[in-house]
């Protein structure tokens, strides 16, 4: 039995160009906006090198217009979303369930999703690993992990820890770091 055939389309958002790829099991690949869609077909073929342009079929084409309504600043729901992530470690996929239940607006930080899963504070850097790994940023919303005390930790999405800072302010967080307090009072 051959391995699945991927297809991917590269589409335009209010904040960017972003890629999705996929296969007959579901949605396989999500790239995060890019300043252009070359940049985006590279960073979607990155992990998908063997991927074929194609016309998005009705349930990828549904999740394209509910990233664009995203990025226009529309709470939208991706947990229906079918993904086929392939073979994963189970604890990865244990993290992607929970973290796929974040909805518009939540937040959690990478210890306390590990200790929603059972485990003990060590198991942060497993969660941070799988949020590094995640293939579908957005449709698995590792943006909304935080670090510990709720700063934002890195993103490994183009445009770095900015790129999540932007996603949470679309969704009502502001997590620009305050004026040093010696600014605050013109000192």
């Amino acid at each position: 039995m051959g391995e699945a055939r991927h297809r991917y389309s590269i589409f335009e958002t209010a904040a960017g160009f972003c890629g999705i790829a996929w296969n007959e099991s579901g949605i396989t690949g999500f790239q995060l906006p890019s300043r252009s869609a070359a940049t985006a077909e590279r960073d979607c073929l990155r992990r998908l090198a063997e991927a074929e342009p194609g016309d998005p079929p009705p349930v990828v084409a549904a999740t394209i217009a509910a990233a664009r309504r995203y990025f226009e600043g529309e709470p939208v729901d991706f947990s229906d979303v079918t993904l086929d992530l392939g073979e994963q470690d189970p604890m990865f996929t244990a993290i992607y369930a929970a973290t796929r239940a974040l909805r518009w607006g939540e937040t959690t930080t990478y210890g306390a999703l590990a200790k929603l899963l059972g485990a003990g504070p060590e198991a942060a850097r497993d969660v941070g690993q799988a949020m590094a790994k995640n293939p579908v940023p957005l449709i698995i919303p590792c943006h909304r992990v935080l670090a510990a005390g709720g700063k934002v930790g890195g993103f490994s999405a183009p445009g770095g820890a900015q790129s999540k800072i932007r996603m949470l302010a679309l969704e009502g967080h502001d997590l620009t770091p305050p004026p040093p307090a010696q600014a605050a009072f013109g000192f």
